[in-house]
């Protein structure tokens, strides 16, 4: 059968395709591919340039460094100013909250600790935590324990005077201003100087400071008294543990012991007057502040304006009488 025109022949096709004899077209290689180049933010590795050991590296600029480290610094200080006042009105907060909800109940006297059965009672109170001021309150538990080995220095300089008398009878008087110091300096030294020292801080009240600056000053001055130990004060010192060598080696030692502690309070006594004294310069107390201080606590006794109004109605009353 003849085929129609609008077919084709696959054959005929497939033998146009594969005909050995029918000339092939150029064979022509297809083009290359343009080259990626590197992004310029990158740089290549073998472009990269290495500093010579001579060559300084570049940090920035030391203004730059140096405003930042201060900045820093100022930064870090006020942080700490904040942090203290934070804690500061946290104490007082504290301190508020126990008094309004305990009243007078919680500021009940707590020193000196005494047991329950004992017929006699605290006379102060005292937390140092709660009173003063975080920045002071090394300070203030400093002169606290000055006070306690001041304390243990004259118990401690009566056993060796006692000592010293048992050795040579001659020593009689020596003994017995001991026992006078330990009875006159332990209540005496806390009333007269660290009262007035714990109640200056608590309040900054430069009249406090003025009363233990001048008490404390003349205490100083007797523990290096008592460090030196003249013989027949009482006083367990140097010279007198010299002196008591030649007749017993025991009770010298134990002379030349209280000898050691007197001269340490004696050092740290000096030491911590001059602390005090530039902290109160730093709080801003005076002289004048001091008697403005002391006029109010006097007019605002009641004993003292009894006295007073007495005082004026007597002399009133005898301008009355006079012819």
């Amino acid at each position: 059968m003849a085929q129609s025109r609008g077919e084709q022949n696959p054959f005929a096709e497939a033998g146009e395709l594969d005909n050995p004899f029918q000339p092939s077209q150029a064979y022509e290689p297809p083009a290359p591919a343009p080259a990626q180049l590197p992004p310029p933010s990158a740089p290549s590795l073998n472009s990269s340039r290495k500093l010579s050991p001579t060559e300084p590296k570049n940090y920035g600029s030391y203004n730059t460094q140096a405003s930042a480290a201060a900045a820093t610094a100022d930064l870090l200080k006020k942080q700490e100013a904040l942090n203290r006042k934070a804690e500061e009105l946290d104490r007082r907060e504290r301190e508020l909250q126990n008094v309004a909800l305990g009243g007078a109940s919680s500021r009940q006297n707590n020193w000196p600790p005494l047991p329950s059965f004992c017929p006699v009672q605290p006379c102060f109170f005292q937390d140092i935590s709660m009173d003063i001021p975080q920045e002071f309150q090394k300070t203030v538990s400093t002169m606290y324990y000055l006070w306690m080995c001041s304390t243990l220095a004259l118990f401690l300089n009566f056993l060796a005077c006692l000592a010293s008398f048992c050795v040579e009878t001659r020593n009689g008087s020596g003994f017995g201003l001991s026992l006078l110091w330990v009875l006159l300096f332990t209540p005496c030294s806390f009333v007269c100087w660290y009262r007035p020292m714990y109640k200056a801080f608590r309040s900054d009240s430069s009249f406090n400071f003025f009363v233990f600056f001048f008490i404390f000053f003349v205490q100083d001055v007797f523990f290096v008294l008592q460090a030196i130990g003249i013989p027949g004060w009482g006083f367990s010192g140097w010279i007198s543990a010299i002196v008591v060598v030649r007749i017993n080696a025991a009770v010298a030692v134990l002379m030349l012991l209280v000898a050691l502690l007197f001269t340490g309070i004696a050092v740290l006594g000096i030491v911590m007057l001059k602390r005090i004294h530039s902290l109160y310069r730093r709080t801003g107390a005076s002289f004048q502040k001091a008697q403005q201080e002391f006029a109010a606590g006097v007019f605002s006794n009641p004993a003292v304006r009894t006295a007073a109004a007495n005082a004026a109605a007597g002399a009133a009353e005898n301008a009355f009488r006079a012819p």
